[in-house]
């Protein structure tokens, strides 16, 4: 993800971490993805021809869904925090 396509990527990953130099935690991977999908959301509504964008939407909801897996089986305290801070229906 870029950053001038997704302003608001540090401030996820300061919220989200775990520890002082964490980037790739499953919680901040998911906090990223979900920012990335709102930030597609307003995208769509601008430009609602976008297939080719739509097609990247598909493939990054799928992958929040398998982090979202991973980490419930992992650990499932981590999980139910993960889906009230970022208000994700489950």
């Amino acid at each position: 993800m870029a950053s001038a396509d997704f302003p608001e990527r540090e401030q996820l990953v300061q919220k989200h971490r775990r520890h002082e130099k964490d980037c790739g935690s499953p919680e901040v991977q998911i906090a990223l993805l979900t920012g990335r999908l709102e930030y597609l959301s307003k995208h769509f509504e601008r430009h609602p021809q976008d297939k080719h964008s739509r097609r990247g939407l598909l493939h990054i909801v799928s992958q929040r869904k398998r982090l979202l897996n991973y980490l419930r089986k992992e650990d499932i305290s981590r999980y139910r925090a993960v889906l009230a801070e970022l208000n994700l229906r489950k």
